[in-house]
Protein backbone atom coordinates (compact mmCIF):
# COMPACT_ATOMS: atom_id res chain seq x y z
CA UNK A 1 0.00 0.00 0.00
CA UNK A 2 1.99 2.75 -1.19
CA UNK A 3 0.97 6.43 -0.39
CA UNK A 4 -1.14 5.61 2.44
CA UNK A 5 -1.02 7.80 5.89
CA UNK A 6 0.33 6.22 9.12
CA UNK A 7 -3.10 6.29 10.83
CA UNK A 8 -5.33 4.12 8.74
CA UNK A 9 -2.55 1.51 8.27
CA UNK A 10 -2.79 1.15 12.14
CA UNK A 11 -6.09 1.28 12.68
CA UNK A 12 -5.79 -2.05 9.64
CA UNK A 13 -3.54 -4.08 11.88
CA UNK A 14 -5.86 -3.07 15.23
CA UNK A 15 -8.81 -4.66 12.77
CA UNK A 16 -6.02 -7.89 11.86
CA UNK A 17 -5.89 -8.25 15.64
CA UNK A 18 -9.85 -7.64 16.49
CA UNK A 19 -10.42 -10.51 13.75
CA UNK A 20 -7.63 -12.71 15.07
CA UNK A 21 -9.24 -12.31 18.67
CA UNK A 22 -13.03 -13.28 17.52
CA UNK A 23 -11.63 -16.18 15.96
CA UNK A 24 -9.78 -17.30 19.13
CA UNK A 25 -12.94 -16.70 21.74
CA UNK A 26 -15.10 -18.77 19.13
CA UNK A 27 -12.49 -21.62 19.31
CA UNK A 28 -12.81 -21.06 22.89
CA UNK A 29 -16.38 -20.75 23.69
CA UNK A 30 -19.10 -23.35 24.02
CA UNK A 31 -20.92 -25.65 25.85
CA UNK A 32 -18.51 -27.70 25.92
CA UNK A 33 -15.72 -26.22 28.30
CA UNK A 34 -11.95 -25.62 26.19
CA UNK A 35 -9.64 -24.52 28.27
CA UNK A 36 -6.40 -21.95 27.19
CA UNK A 37 -4.09 -24.50 27.24
CA UNK A 38 -6.47 -27.02 25.65
CA UNK A 39 -6.77 -24.63 22.77
CA UNK A 40 -3.31 -24.40 21.96
CA UNK A 41 -2.28 -27.55 22.32
CA UNK A 42 -5.04 -28.32 19.42
CA UNK A 43 -3.80 -25.82 17.33
CA UNK A 44 -0.55 -26.60 17.29
CA UNK A 45 -0.97 -30.10 16.57
CA UNK A 46 -0.58 -31.45 20.13
CA UNK A 47 -4.25 -31.53 20.80
CA UNK A 48 -6.38 -35.02 21.33
CA UNK A 49 -9.68 -36.75 22.62
CA UNK A 50 -12.85 -34.52 22.62
CA UNK A 51 -11.38 -31.26 22.89
CA UNK A 52 -9.41 -31.92 19.77
CA UNK A 53 -12.55 -32.89 18.14
CA UNK A 54 -14.52 -29.89 19.01
CA UNK A 55 -12.25 -27.55 18.35
CA UNK A 56 -11.33 -28.99 14.85
CA UNK A 57 -14.66 -30.36 13.62
CA UNK A 58 -17.17 -28.25 15.10
CA UNK A 59 -15.73 -24.60 15.90
CA UNK A 60 -13.19 -24.21 13.62
CA UNK A 61 -15.67 -24.87 10.60
CA UNK A 62 -18.41 -22.66 12.13
CA UNK A 63 -15.89 -19.77 13.31
CA UNK A 64 -14.54 -20.01 9.60
CA UNK A 65 -17.96 -20.00 7.74
CA UNK A 66 -19.17 -16.91 10.11
CA UNK A 67 -15.76 -14.79 9.39
CA UNK A 68 -15.66 -15.30 5.57
CA UNK A 69 -19.83 -14.67 5.61
CA UNK A 70 -19.16 -11.45 7.77
CA UNK A 71 -15.98 -9.81 5.32
CA UNK A 72 -18.11 -10.92 2.07
CA UNK A 73 -21.12 -9.23 3.26
CA UNK A 74 -19.24 -6.11 4.55
CA UNK A 75 -16.87 -5.94 1.41
CA UNK A 76 -19.86 -6.08 -0.77
CA UNK A 77 -21.68 -2.93 1.67
CA UNK A 78 -18.45 -1.11 0.85
CA UNK A 79 -18.93 -1.37 -3.12
CA UNK A 80 -22.58 -1.38 -3.21
CA UNK A 81 -22.28 2.43 -1.38
CA UNK A 82 -19.93 3.36 -3.88
CA UNK A 83 -21.94 2.33 -6.85
CA UNK A 84 -25.02 4.32 -5.54
CA UNK A 85 -22.98 7.02 -3.77
CA UNK A 86 -25.38 6.42 -0.54
CA UNK A 87 -23.71 5.71 2.91
CA UNK A 88 -27.34 4.06 3.29
CA UNK A 89 -26.75 1.28 0.77
CA UNK A 90 -26.17 -2.26 1.50
CA UNK A 91 -26.27 -5.25 -0.70
CA UNK A 92 -29.81 -6.73 -0.06
CA UNK A 93 -30.94 -3.40 -1.81
CA UNK A 94 -30.70 -5.00 -5.00
CA UNK A 95 -32.11 -8.36 -4.33
CA UNK A 96 -29.90 -10.31 -4.15
CA UNK A 97 -30.46 -12.22 -0.33
CA UNK A 98 -34.38 -12.52 -1.86
CA UNK A 99 -33.13 -14.28 -5.10
CA UNK A 100 -31.25 -16.75 -2.85
CA UNK A 101 -34.31 -16.98 -0.33
CA UNK A 102 -36.67 -17.80 -2.92
CA UNK A 103 -33.84 -20.50 -4.21
CA UNK A 104 -33.13 -21.97 -1.27
CA UNK A 105 -36.95 -22.31 0.35
CA UNK A 106 -38.31 -23.67 -3.32
CA UNK A 107 -35.75 -26.88 -2.72
CA UNK A 108 -36.46 -27.32 0.99
CA UNK A 109 -40.34 -27.15 -0.01
CA UNK A 110 -39.71 -30.03 -2.82
CA UNK A 111 -38.01 -31.55 -0.38
CA UNK A 112 -34.48 -31.71 -1.94
CA UNK A 113 -31.69 -32.26 0.82
CA UNK A 114 -27.95 -32.22 0.83
CA UNK A 115 -26.68 -29.73 -1.32
CA UNK A 116 -29.64 -28.85 -3.08
CA UNK A 117 -30.86 -25.56 -0.79
CA UNK A 118 -27.16 -23.89 -1.37
CA UNK A 119 -27.67 -24.96 -5.24
CA UNK A 120 -31.02 -22.83 -4.72
CA UNK A 121 -29.46 -19.94 -2.98
CA UNK A 122 -26.59 -19.55 -5.66
CA UNK A 123 -29.18 -19.69 -8.67
CA UNK A 124 -31.74 -17.54 -7.46
CA UNK A 125 -29.02 -14.90 -6.30
CA UNK A 126 -27.71 -15.05 -9.37
CA UNK A 127 -31.36 -14.54 -11.34
CA UNK A 128 -32.18 -11.91 -9.02
CA UNK A 129 -28.52 -10.05 -9.85
CA UNK A 130 -29.70 -10.40 -13.79
CA UNK A 131 -33.06 -9.68 -13.39
CA UNK A 132 -32.09 -6.51 -11.42
CA UNK A 133 -29.49 -5.55 -14.28
CA UNK A 134 -31.59 -6.27 -17.10
CA UNK A 135 -34.44 -4.18 -16.10
CA UNK A 136 -32.22 -1.44 -15.19
CA UNK A 137 -30.79 -1.06 -18.18
CA UNK A 138 -34.15 -2.14 -20.39
CA UNK A 139 -33.73 1.77 -21.96
CA UNK A 140 -30.46 1.51 -22.53
CA UNK A 141 -29.01 3.22 -19.90
CA UNK A 142 -29.43 3.22 -16.34
CA UNK A 143 -28.63 5.77 -13.03
CA UNK A 144 -27.68 4.58 -9.43
CA UNK A 145 -31.28 6.02 -8.39
CA UNK A 146 -32.96 3.62 -11.62
CA UNK A 147 -30.30 0.95 -10.53
CA UNK A 148 -31.86 1.38 -6.61
CA UNK A 149 -35.20 1.41 -7.50
CA UNK A 150 -35.30 -1.74 -9.71
CA UNK A 151 -33.65 -3.66 -6.78
CA UNK A 152 -36.17 -2.49 -4.15
CA UNK A 153 -38.71 -3.55 -6.36
CA UNK A 154 -37.40 -6.59 -7.13
CA UNK A 155 -36.39 -7.23 -3.29
CA UNK A 156 -40.55 -6.59 -2.83
CA UNK A 157 -41.33 -9.52 -5.02
CA UNK A 158 -38.73 -11.64 -4.07
CA UNK A 159 -40.56 -11.23 -0.53
CA UNK A 160 -43.78 -12.05 -1.45
CA UNK A 161 -42.35 -15.15 -2.96
CA UNK A 162 -41.11 -16.25 0.02
CA UNK A 163 -44.11 -15.24 1.91
CA UNK A 164 -45.85 -17.96 -0.17
CA UNK A 165 -43.62 -20.60 0.01
CA UNK A 166 -43.77 -20.20 3.98
CA UNK A 167 -47.35 -20.18 3.52
CA UNK A 168 -47.97 -23.63 1.77
CA UNK A 169 -44.74 -25.08 3.12
CA UNK A 170 -45.59 -28.33 6.02
CA UNK A 171 -45.39 -27.37 8.68
CA UNK A 172 -42.16 -30.26 10.15
CA UNK A 173 -39.67 -28.07 7.60
CA UNK A 174 -40.84 -24.37 8.58
CA UNK A 175 -38.55 -24.26 11.29
CA UNK A 176 -35.61 -25.16 9.53
CA UNK A 177 -36.72 -22.32 6.52
CA UNK A 178 -37.43 -19.47 9.14
CA UNK A 179 -33.84 -20.15 11.04
CA UNK A 180 -32.37 -19.93 6.98
CA UNK A 181 -33.79 -16.77 6.51
CA UNK A 182 -32.91 -15.25 9.92
CA UNK A 183 -29.62 -16.45 9.22
CA UNK A 184 -28.39 -19.84 10.61
CA UNK A 185 -24.70 -20.81 10.82
CA UNK A 186 -25.30 -24.05 12.80
CA UNK A 187 -26.05 -25.82 9.39
CA UNK A 188 -23.32 -23.97 7.37
CA UNK A 189 -20.75 -26.12 5.41
CA UNK A 190 -17.30 -25.97 4.37
CA UNK A 191 -15.96 -21.83 4.49
CA UNK A 192 -12.92 -22.66 2.11
CA UNK A 193 -14.74 -22.06 -0.82
CA UNK A 194 -16.13 -19.22 0.46
CA UNK A 195 -12.82 -17.72 1.59
CA UNK A 196 -11.44 -18.35 -1.74
CA UNK A 197 -13.99 -16.67 -3.08
CA UNK A 198 -13.57 -13.41 -0.31
CA UNK A 199 -9.49 -13.16 -1.09
CA UNK A 200 -10.33 -13.05 -5.10
CA UNK A 201 -13.35 -10.46 -4.58
CA UNK A 202 -11.28 -8.53 -2.02
CA UNK A 203 -8.06 -8.90 -4.59
CA UNK A 204 -10.30 -7.76 -7.82
CA UNK A 205 -11.85 -4.85 -5.52
CA UNK A 206 -8.77 -3.43 -4.13
CA UNK A 207 -6.89 -3.61 -7.49
CA UNK A 208 -9.91 -1.12 -8.58
CA UNK A 209 -9.59 1.11 -5.57
CA UNK A 210 -8.17 3.93 -6.92
CA UNK A 211 -10.99 4.04 -9.59
CA UNK A 212 -13.40 3.59 -6.81
CA UNK A 213 -11.91 6.61 -5.05
CA UNK A 214 -12.53 8.79 -8.15
CA UNK A 215 -16.17 7.22 -8.95
CA UNK A 216 -16.68 7.99 -5.08
CA UNK A 217 -17.05 12.00 -5.99
CA UNK A 218 -19.63 11.58 -8.93
CA UNK A 219 -19.43 9.82 -12.54
CA UNK A 220 -18.55 13.52 -14.08
CA UNK A 221 -15.54 13.87 -13.00
CA UNK A 222 -14.68 10.30 -12.45
CA UNK A 223 -14.94 10.52 -16.30
CA UNK A 224 -13.16 13.80 -16.48
CA UNK A 225 -10.31 11.36 -14.68
CA UNK A 226 -10.18 9.17 -17.36
CA UNK A 227 -12.42 6.28 -15.48
CA UNK A 228 -14.29 3.94 -17.67
CA UNK A 229 -17.28 4.53 -15.97
CA UNK A 230 -20.13 2.03 -17.57
CA UNK A 231 -17.14 -0.55 -17.21
CA UNK A 232 -16.57 0.21 -13.21
CA UNK A 233 -20.01 0.22 -12.58
CA UNK A 234 -20.83 -3.20 -14.09
CA UNK A 235 -17.68 -4.90 -12.61
CA UNK A 236 -18.65 -3.03 -9.19
CA UNK A 237 -21.99 -4.65 -9.69
CA UNK A 238 -21.51 -7.94 -10.54
CA UNK A 239 -18.67 -8.34 -7.68
CA UNK A 240 -20.81 -7.18 -4.66
CA UNK A 241 -23.85 -9.59 -6.23
CA UNK A 242 -21.41 -12.41 -6.10
CA UNK A 243 -20.25 -11.64 -2.81
CA UNK A 244 -23.27 -10.98 -1.38
CA UNK A 245 -25.01 -14.14 -3.32
CA UNK A 246 -22.15 -16.21 -1.89
CA UNK A 247 -22.71 -15.07 1.91
CA UNK A 248 -26.35 -15.87 1.92
CA UNK A 249 -25.58 -19.41 0.12
CA UNK A 250 -23.39 -20.38 3.35
CA UNK A 251 -25.30 -18.32 6.24
CA UNK A 252 -28.63 -17.52 5.05
CA UNK A 253 -29.88 -14.07 5.25
CA UNK A 254 -28.22 -11.91 7.84
CA UNK A 255 -28.46 -8.14 7.62
CA UNK A 256 -26.95 -4.45 8.35
CA UNK A 257 -23.27 -6.19 8.58
CA UNK A 258 -22.72 -4.84 4.96
CA UNK A 259 -25.00 -1.43 6.13
CA UNK A 260 -22.82 -0.57 9.60
CA UNK A 261 -19.42 -2.04 8.86
CA UNK A 262 -18.37 0.05 5.96
CA UNK A 263 -20.13 2.90 7.79
CA UNK A 264 -18.06 2.46 11.10
CA UNK A 265 -15.16 2.64 9.21
CA UNK A 266 -15.64 5.28 7.22
CA UNK A 267 -16.38 7.09 10.57
CA UNK A 268 -12.83 5.87 12.02
CA UNK A 269 -11.38 7.73 8.85
CA UNK A 270 -11.07 5.25 6.25
CA UNK A 271 -12.00 6.80 3.20
CA UNK A 272 -9.58 5.18 0.95
CA UNK A 273 -10.62 2.48 -0.68
CA UNK A 274 -7.68 0.94 -0.64
CA UNK A 275 -7.85 0.58 3.13
CA UNK A 276 -11.24 0.61 3.70
CA UNK A 277 -12.35 -2.28 1.55
CA UNK A 278 -9.69 -4.92 3.49
CA UNK A 279 -10.34 -3.23 6.62
CA UNK A 280 -14.70 -3.80 5.90
CA UNK A 281 -13.63 -7.63 5.22
CA UNK A 282 -11.72 -7.65 8.83
CA UNK A 283 -14.52 -5.72 10.68
CA UNK A 284 -17.32 -7.68 9.21
CA UNK A 285 -16.08 -11.19 9.61
CA UNK A 286 -14.76 -10.05 13.21
CA UNK A 287 -17.89 -8.89 13.80
CA UNK A 288 -20.19 -11.63 12.36
CA UNK A 289 -17.97 -14.34 14.07
CA UNK A 290 -18.31 -12.68 17.28
CA UNK A 291 -22.07 -12.31 17.07
CA UNK A 292 -22.18 -15.73 16.42
CA UNK A 293 -20.43 -17.04 19.28
CA UNK A 294 -22.81 -14.86 21.24
CA UNK A 295 -25.99 -16.44 19.13
CA UNK A 296 -24.55 -20.19 20.45
CA UNK A 297 -23.80 -19.64 24.07
CA UNK A 298 -25.74 -16.97 25.41
CA UNK A 299 -28.71 -19.40 26.12
CA UNK A 300 -26.86 -22.44 25.87
CA UNK A 301 -27.62 -25.02 25.01
CA UNK A 302 -30.57 -23.25 22.83
CA UNK A 303 -28.92 -21.68 19.75
CA UNK A 304 -30.38 -18.39 18.31
CA UNK A 305 -30.16 -17.23 14.67
CA UNK A 306 -27.14 -15.00 14.29
CA UNK A 307 -29.03 -12.49 12.25
CA UNK A 308 -31.16 -11.71 14.96
CA UNK A 309 -28.36 -10.32 17.06
CA UNK A 310 -26.99 -8.48 14.78
CA UNK A 311 -30.37 -6.53 14.20
CA UNK A 312 -30.87 -6.08 17.48
CA UNK A 313 -27.37 -5.05 17.31
CA UNK A 314 -27.31 -3.40 14.39
CA UNK A 315 -30.27 -0.79 13.98
CA UNK A 316 -29.24 0.96 17.69
CA UNK A 317 -26.09 1.34 16.89
CA UNK A 318 -26.64 2.34 13.09
CA UNK A 319 -29.04 4.75 14.31
CA UNK A 320 -26.81 6.01 16.85
CA UNK A 321 -23.85 6.45 14.43
CA UNK A 322 -26.11 8.14 12.11
CA UNK A 323 -27.20 10.84 14.26
CA UNK A 324 -23.69 11.54 15.65
CA UNK A 325 -22.34 12.71 11.97
CA UNK A 326 -23.48 12.83 8.48
CA UNK A 327 -21.22 10.21 7.00
CA UNK A 328 -21.17 10.42 2.64
CA UNK A 329 -18.69 7.58 0.44
CA UNK A 330 -16.46 10.33 -0.23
Amino acid sequence: MVNIPARPLALLAGLVLLAAASLVLALHAGIVPVDWHQLWATLTGDGHGLAREVVLELRLPRAGAAFAAGALLAVAGALMQVLVRNPLADPYILGVSGGAATGALGAMLLGLGGSWPAAGAFGGALLSTAGVFGLARRQGNWSPTRLLLTGVVVAAGWGAAVSFMLAVSPSQGLRGMLFWLMGDLSAAGDPRPALVVLAVGLAIATAIARQLNVLAHGELPAAALGVAVERMRITVYLLASLLTAVAVTLAGSIGFVGLVVPHILRLLGLRDHRVLLPGAALLGGALLTAADTLARTAFAPRQLPVGVLTALLGVPLFLYLLGRSRVTVR
